[in-house]
């Protein structure tokens, strides 16, 4: 794990298959990304190795009849082209960059990966099931291995089937769609002269697309938008939608393909882009996202009822089995997350995973889970975000919920990583937050970004004596060191966390409960998840995110929503109800009640960011200054 990118030049790729709303241009001037920029913004995000790949397809016109393809390889360090004697003047260019963030296996891996039959392939991701890793094998090399053996029939124009299905071998889709985990992968078939790529269904891992235009005709993807060569000297050092120009877009999550050929018309390389569907029924399944029980009896509610005030009364005894299934399914999901041998055995590090921490329900849960699931020999850190001191929420309920794990987990190493920042001090940081959440581009979105990106680098203080949190000489300065980030992503969407989901319950009921909370998972990838991902990628970390374990999707989808939530009740109680649950069986019953609380407004970035935009937080709520679009020359003025 760690970034991916390709540049294609040299192929008209067509895109009328996608259904693409209107690409965007400016026909006063365009971005210009060039390979250096591309390498830069991997380079950033602390890889183990960074490799580079070029990949020529000359035209050869030997025959009338067909065309032959020679694949040749560029070795960066040493410049020089395989049989660049015979090369052709006319030639299609893949260039492959991999940058590699080692987190599994027992030997280092450089990507890009070539194999035997000249396939390559460059990943970013985790294989938690679906395809066969060795206790002491890389995910990259295995997936390498699986796709290997796959057939080419789907990347034939007008196929939609494979003649393998059901035999030893299968298509690239196949092999796509069994994947549990987090990915974004471009891949390189020799054998059809095809290019796949794409993101997992749910959006976990980012990459961004630039298809095609009139102005820069090459096709670009990459896990980051780099900053533009071209905008270094300016006023203007990030690439922005409020510059005018749009060049990055979210890839929609699915699989895609590019064949390559040659028209006899004009001889050149001509490709269309096409988009698979998947074919693994249990995913297919959990994109539709669709809930076995919606709208309750009312003698099942009153049945819903009753059981939860029993278990207020008795805890212990009265835990729901509901309640036990999504725990018992949170707990696999964080086995698959941090097993040891998950962990590069390079790494000598006595924390290699951290918690995102604000000491909420989501990421109290977390803590607990990630004490039963690791080693005990291994420290935690709970790192957590300010903008105002000892007095932000999100610091208030950590400290809480650090003393509630301490005491339910005793024996374990807790360290709260206290990391304090001043918006108005954090210039530079800012800019280089501006990049990462491109194509996002409003305040809200940018004060997410920076809270993650502070909270990713983990430099802050701790205290000596853990007795003593108050005591400013005990204050040692501090910077985390694990690469593995926990975050509580997907349980305010899957378990009616947001405001706007009891607002959706009181105007429409259960039915529009169900089709809000779908809808944000739906689109989950687009608002949430791939500017999460770049912003926590950027100091060498890896997001990983328990709640959107696909075991958990399907758990949660398959209890009544009822059961899931009951906006009826207040916050802190109604909201969430499950996982509320979940926390009285870990011994979390102060957590339990709290209520939901954004890292926004719980770090108080959103208070500071409204001073500074808006003049006040009354002036910035009644321009609803969360959905505004930044405009760069004013923030930096």
């Amino acid at each position: 794990m760690c970034g991916i990118a390709l540049l294609v030049s040299g192929i008209r790729i067509g895109l009328s298959s996608l259904n693409l709303d209107s690409i965007s241009s400016s026909s006063k001037s365009h971005l210009v990304f060039s390979v250096d920029d591309l390498k830069a913004a991997l380079q950033r995000r602390g890889p183990d190795s960074l490799g580079t790949m070029k990949l020529l397809l000359p035209l050869h016109s030997n025959s009338s009849n067909s065309t032959n393809y020679r694949v040749s390889s560029f070795n960066e360090e040493s410049h020089v082209l395989d049989d660049v004697s015979d090369m052709p003047e006319s030639f299609a260019e893949f260039f492959f960059l991999g940058a590699t963030l080692q987190l599994r296996g027992v030997s280092p891996v450089c990507q890009p990966l070539m194999d035997s039959s000249r396939n390559v392939l460059v990943y970013n991701g985790e294989i938690f099931g679906g395809i066969e890793v060795g206790i002491d094998k890389n995910d990259t090399e295995s997936l390498m291995q699986s796709l290997g053996n796959c057939c080419s029939c789907l990347s034939q124009e007008h196929r939609t089937t494979c003649d393998f299905n059901g035999q030893a071998k299968g298509s690239i889709v196949d092999v796509l769609s069994v994947i549990k985990g987090p990915w974004a992968i471009i891949y390189w078939q020799e054998s059809s002269k095809t290019l796949w790529f794409g993101r997992d269904a749910f959006g976990r891992r980012s990459l961004l697309v630039h298809w095609p235009t009139m102005e820069d005709p090459r096709f670009l993807l990459s896990s980051v938008s780099p900053t533009s060569s071209r905008l270094q000297d300016s006023s203007f050092e990030v690439e922005n939608g409020s510059s005018g120009i749009k060049f990055w877009e979210e890839l929609s999550c699915g699989i895609y393909s590019m064949s390559v050929d040659v028209k006899k018309s004009d001889g050149r390389f001509h490709s269309e882009i096409k988009k698979h569907e998947w074919t693994n029924a249990m995913l297919k399944e959990l994109i539709k996202w669709e809930r076995v029980s919606i709208e309750p009896k009312p003698a099942e509610l009153n049945f819903s009822h009753s059981r939860t005030l029993s278990a207020e009364l008795d805890i212990n005894s009265s835990s729901s089995v509901l309640a036990q299934n999504v725990l018992t399914a949170l707990r696999e999901s964080m086995l698959r997350r941090i097993s040891l041998y998950n962990i590069y055995q390079a790494q000598k590090e006595t924390v290699p995973v951290a918690v995102l921490f604000s000491g909420g329900l989501d990421s109290m849960i977390i803590a607990a889970l990630l004490d039963q699931c690791l080693d005990p020999n291994y420290e935690i850190d709970l790192l957590n975000v300010s903008f105002d001191g000892e007095s932000a929420p999100d610091r208030i309920s950590a400290k809480t919920g650090l003393k509630e794990l301490r005491r339910v987990a005793p024996l374990r190493r807790w360290r709260l990583v206290h990391i304090d920042a001043d918006l108005s001090k954090l210039t530079w940081e800012t800019k280089r937050v501006l990049s990462l959440i491109n194509p996002a581009n409003t305040y809200m979105d940018l004060n997410i970004g920076i809270a993650l990106w502070l909270a990713a680098r983990g430099e802050g203080w701790i205290c000596k004596e853990s007795n003593n949190e108050t005591d400013e000489d005990k204050r040692v300065n501090y910077t985390s060191r694990a690469r593995i980030l926990l975050v509580g992503s997907g349980a305010d969407e899957q378990c009616a966390g947001y405001g706007r989901h009891k607002t959706k319950y009181r105007h429409d009921s259960w039915l529009g409960l169900h089709k809000e909370m779908k809808l944000d998972m739906q689109r989950i990838w687009k608002r949430n998840l791939g500017r999460d991902d770049r912003c926590i990628a950027d100091s060498g970390k890896e997001a990983r995110f328990p709640f959107l374990d696909e075991d958990i999707i399907r758990t949660l989808l398959d209890i009544p929503l009822w059961e899931v939530a009951d906006l009826d009740q207040p916050s802190g109680k109604g909201d969430k109800k499950i996982l509320r649950e979940v926390a009285h069986m870990l011994g979390l019953h102060n957590a339990a009640i709290l209520p939901k609380r954004a890292i926004q407004f719980g770090s108080r970035i959103a208070r500071e960011s409204n001073r500074k935009n808006f003049g006040s937080n009354r002036a910035a709520n009644q321009a609803s200054a969360g959905s505004v679009v930044i405009n760069v020359q004013s923030y930096f003025s």
